[in-house]
């Protein structure tokens, strides 16, 4: 579990912002100044892609609660098919920002997510809240847990079943791989994996094509009420409070739009704080992200898990104690930069990168701590870290917290080469 603590005293508040950098103004005269037009933002329409999963609540929630208005943007969310047609329009131009996955961002800066750009992350925007999904034929045949996944896939020819993620430097390729490898399954070389996009990971499955999935929600919950799989893990049981999606855009974007980028963070920023703030705002939430422009499916699906009421599909329910989160006292959406730097040791691990990068300079030159700090500065009341680094305790009892990144990322039993 994180270790790191988030109280929201004045005085950790302002320590907090000194430690990183900067100090604050006011809350609330910051808003005045802005407003006076020398740092107004430079554009005023800002489109941001999303993809129909449970996390894009914050970005969607900026935009019909008016949170974007504030502070003088207008936010057009923009529905994509496919985390690759997100990453196209990105890099294009086409969208100025988007609800992204973390390990994109990472991969397009060097170059192993597509061709190679300088890229900025504003802001986290949920922690937790994916999962691993098997199918009903795999349950039918008796394998309902990580134990007899590896005794079944053993006994057939490598390859003979197959597993979806989102992307190949997607979270959901990571969550896998890590869960597959610590039950002592080759994620390389003992399945078949292949990329789906979210909205058609149930159908696949439903058709026979998959024999488990890692996704995002709706789609693990909606697995189990379609009654065509059931729930092997969640992505919090590997990492407690992990990082998923991100505010992501280009790096050019920034410099050219400094006082839009800390804007938009600002607006996203206060509706993941509202989303968080009760369970009514979530429930209106889920309704809200349920309706066709967005999710397009029944709200019910969506607001369990959302409210953190799970069910495994296999007879078992619990209030999970790490479920999806959107801000949590700030904790959620500061960009640490041992979040990305974790994403880049998995992406060695599993040979995407060839040689180690310098992993503390990536993810300094990516995060945004600065625009973050602002934007916090912005809304108001906002705690922020005394270090832009925490520690974590994975499922297999290994412990992240950036200071040694070579060496957490050739720790690993099984690997891109094969196995100790």
């Amino acid at each position: 579990m994180s270790k790191t603590r988030f109280p929201l005293s004045r005085r950790r508040f302002l320590a907090g912002s000194a430690l990183l950098g900067g100090g604050y103004l006011i809350p609330g005269l910051m808003n005045s100044v802005w407003a006076a037009g020398s740092d107004a933002p430079e554009k005023t329409t800002v489109r941001v892609g999303f993809i129909p999963l449970t996390d894009c609540a914050p970005v969607v929630m900026a935009s019909l609660k008016g949170f974007d208005k504030k502070y003088g943007i207008t936010l057009q969310p923009s529905k994509e098919a496919s985390w690759a047609a997100v990453r196209d329009k990105l890099t294009s131009g086409e969208l100025d920002a988007a609800h992204i996955l973390y390990g994109m961002i990472y991969g397009l800066q060097l170059g192993v997510a597509g061709p190679q750009h300088e890229m900025a992350n504003l802001m986290t925007l949920n922690q937790n809240g994916q999962a691993i999904s098997l199918s009903n034929q795999l349950k039918e045949a008796g394998v309902t847990e990580i134990t007899g996944l590896q005794k079944a896939i053993k006994g057939q020819p490598a390859g003979t079943c197959t597993f979806a993620h989102t992307f190949p430097t997607s979270t959901h390729a990571m969550w896998l791989y890590y869960w597959l490898a610590n039950g002592g399954i080759d994620p390389i070389r003992d399945v078949r994996t292949v990329v789906v996009p979210p909205p058609q990971m149930v159908m696949n499955m439903k058709i026979g094509n998959l024999s488990g999935f890692c996704v995002g929600e709706p789609w693990n919950e909606r697995a189990i009420s379609d009654n065509i799989g059931f729930t092997a893990a969640t992505s919090q049981h590997i990492w407690p409070d992990h990082p998923e999606k991100i505010l992501g855009t280009r790096a050019q974007w920034v410099k050219e739009n400094p006082h839009t980028a800390r804007a938009l963070t600002a607006a996203v920023l206060e509706a993941a704080r509202w989303i968080d703030a009760s369970d009514a705002n979530r429930k209106e939430t889920a309704q809200a992200i349920a309706g066709r422009a967005y999710i397009n499916t029944k709200p019910e699906t969506i607001e369990g898990r959302m409210l953190g009421h799970y069910r495994n599909g296999l007879g078992k329910s619990w209030q999970d104690a790490h479920a999806m989160r959107f801000f949590n006292e700030g904790a959620v959406s500061f960009p640490w930069l041992s979040d990305g730097m974790w994403f880049l040791t998995q992406q060695k691990r599993w040979g995407l990168l060839k040689q180690h990068p310098d992993y503390l300079a990536v993810a300094k030159q990516i995060n945004q701590i600065d625009i973050y700090r602002q934007a916090a500065s912005a809304v108001g009341n906002i705690s922020l870290p005394a270090s832009a680094m925490r520690s974590s305790t994975l499922a297999d009892g290994k412990v992240w917290d950036g200071s040694q990144p070579a060496e957490y990322a050739d720790s690993f039993a099984i690997h891109s080469g094969g196995q100790k």
